[in-house]
């Protein structure tokens, strides 16, 4: 059993306020003898603002919130998810990048948000991230004290190949980020979050925003922890803060006993027309 720990954020627009709330974070997950500490998407700055947002978006090595949790990773001797951060790339765009660090402070791996959120809800709402981020383009697995961790980010849940691939990767466990609307997060969180987990036989461990934020926008939470069997283990409703859950890893393999899926995966050969 691996004791996790998840961060359920209203995330402002203030860098250095969201980079302090990590770090107690980190403490209190660390006190509560968590070996890993998941965060959200976007867990350093949320600004739909993007002309105010811009002045804190510079390039990975310049980033302060990535710069303070790594040191306070090392300082707690716990690993985190981080969720994603806004960084710049060298070629100027942006990326919504998600980083794992590790006990000493080293970044392991990190993941580049592959799905762009570009809607239009019935509510009104329009969303268009690909105006400001690039996609990235590589499926993303690290070791972990949870096993093989694959990494993915909010919208990309509604796209099954990436999570194929992290399937067949064969993956313990899936991180999934996310700052879901309110409209679909009622809709669809649950529903999806489960169904990925049932497909990779994985545990899913995802970690959402929350509430009323600063930018006017509101987040749904709900962020879940949920075992290869589907079955919800945490859900923490509308409230921010801090929860625990434990990861059995006998667990992800009694489950891939009773039903192989992984092994019977078949490569479907494309459709014709009749």
């Amino acid at each position: 059993m691996t004791r996790i720990a998840l961060f359920q954020s209203t995330t402002g627009i203030d860098p250095d306020a969201n980079a302090k709330a990590i770090e107690a974070a980190i403490a209190e997950a660390a006190a509560g003898e968590a070996k890993m500490l998941f965060t959200p998407e976007m867990s350093g700055l949320l600004d739909r603002d993007r002309a105010r947002a811009r002045v804190h978006i510079v390039p990975e090595a310049e980033n302060t919130v990535l710069r303070q949790v790594r040191a306070a990773a090392k300082a707690h001797g716990i690993w985190v998810a981080l969720g994603s951060l806004a960084v710049e790339r060298e070629d100027g765009k942006w990326a919504n990048r998600s980083f794992l660090i590790d006990a000493d402070g080293g970044v392991v791996a990190h993941y580049d948000k592959m799905h762009m959120f570009d809607v239009d809800l019935a509510t009104g709402e329009s969303w268009r991230e690909s105006n400001a981020y690039a996609a990235g383009d590589a499926v993303v697995t690290a070791e972990s004290p949870l096993g093989c961790l694959g990494l993915a980010i909010c919208y990309d849940l509604r796209f099954p190949a990436l999570f194929e691939s992290l399937g067949n990767a064969r993956c313990d466990a899936i991180a999934l980020p996310a700052a879901f609307t309110v409209p679909t997060g009622k809709a669809h969180w649950e529903v999806l979050i489960r169904a990925r987990a049932i497909e990779a036989s994985a545990y899913m461990i995802a970690t959402a925003q929350v509430g009323t934020h600063e930018d006017g926008r509101q987040t749904y939470g709900h962020s879940l922890v949920v075992d290869p069997w589907g079955e919800v283990l945490l859900d923490m409703g509308e409230a921010s803060g801090i929860g625990f859950a434990e990861i059995d890893h006998a667990r992800i393999e009694e489950v891939r006993r009773q039903l192989p899926s992984l092994a019977n995966r078949r490569k479907i050969p494309n459709s014709q027309a009749q």
